[in-house]
């Protein structure tokens, strides 16, 4: 009876096996998912393009984030987000979404609207907002920085779980160590493995990847790039099939650009693991960027940067 049980699981496990990869992810072809529709002819919605203008911003911030998640945008306005000027240098915070699902799309789009007329920081564009359409909206972001912002210095990608430290990010951009031009860092994915177990959700088979690491690239949580590599990127975009893990794909995107990440200056200055415990004010008052557990912890943060007696 054992061996029975034993063969059936063994079966199904096969049949499993076998269904994905002649079938793919959610009964797409096991090929074609792996890619998103990128170039294509999207169009922007909501774009803000006055606000990179007079005067120039010294780092613009974007923050990709589902058009539902309202309570996350009004959270970083009212921490990191609301920093208009550090170290003396301006700073502009944008929110960039996609189209909303679901059947009360309409609605969505009216609160969005009236969202974007009171606070002026929304980037929207006409693509499904999904979790696989990821790079293009990241694409679709750096699209947007290229055509109104290219007289700013720095562009920064972060997601919206993400507390940052806007003085200590400029701090490392103004140090005289940084590159002005080619120029990206982040949290470095050096060497990382290309994942071929089929229950990863960042599974990629070798007919789509065949190498078995990934070209080096900073994590999507938080990665900063000089203003001249938004333009160089979508220029070679067109050359690489546009894969579904945005970070990755800017890394083959530097690799075809014959140009490499740089780690900080200083380690330990991205976070990707919510800390347990939570960071002690002596840590938050070095780090840049560390990923959070919720709100209410990115408020706390915000709250411990604001003491100017910290002491370590």
């Amino acid at each position: 009876m054992r061996m029975n049980i034993k063969s059936t699981i063994v079966g199904v496990l096969a049949a499993v096996i076998i269904l994905f990869y002649y079938v793919g992810p959610w009964g797409q072809d096991p090929v074609t998912w792996y890619y998103v529709a990128y170039p294509g002819k999207y169009n922007f919605i909501i774009e803000n393009a006055t606000r990179c203008k007079s005067p120039s911003p010294f780092l613009v911030l974007m923050v990709p984030v589902a058009p539902r998640e309202r309570a996350a945008r009004d959270a970083i306005r009212q921490t990191w987000g609301g920093q208009n000027l550090a170290l003396g240098r301006r700073v502009v915070t944008f929110f960039v979404l996609g189209l909303p699902s679901g059947g009360n799309r309409a609605e969505q789009h009216e609160e969005l609207v009236k969202e974007d007329q009171q606070h002026h920081d929304l980037i929207q564009s006409d693509f499904l907002d999904s979790y696989h359409n990821l790079t293009i909206k990241t694409m679709m972001m750096l699209e947007w920085f290229n055509s109104n912002c290219l007289n700013a210095s720095y562009v920064m990608k972060i997601d919206s779980d993400v507390f940052l430290s806007v003085p200590n990010l400029v701090k490392l951009l103004l140090d005289p160590r940084i590159a002005q031009q080619d120029y990206m860092t982040g949290l470095v994915w050096w060497e990382s493995p290309v994942s071929r177990n089929i229950f990863n959700k960042f599974y990629v088979p070798r007919n789509v990847i065949e190498k078995s690491k990934f070209p080096p690239y900073p994590l999507g949580m938080a990665y900063v790039m000089s203003s001249d590599l938004p333009g160089k990127i979508l220029g070679v975009a067109p050359l690489i099939r546009t894969f579904f893990i945005e970070d990755v794909y800017l890394g083959m995107c530097l690799e075809r650009l014959g140009i490499g990440p740089t780690n900080p200056l200083e380690s330990d200055t991205f976070i990707v693991d919510p800390p347990r415990p939570p960071l002690s004010s002596c840590r938050l008052s070095k780090v840049i960027a560390v990923m959070t557990d919720d709100i209410g912890q990115m408020d706390t943060y915000w709250q411990m940067s604001q003491q100017r007696d910290t002491k370590c």
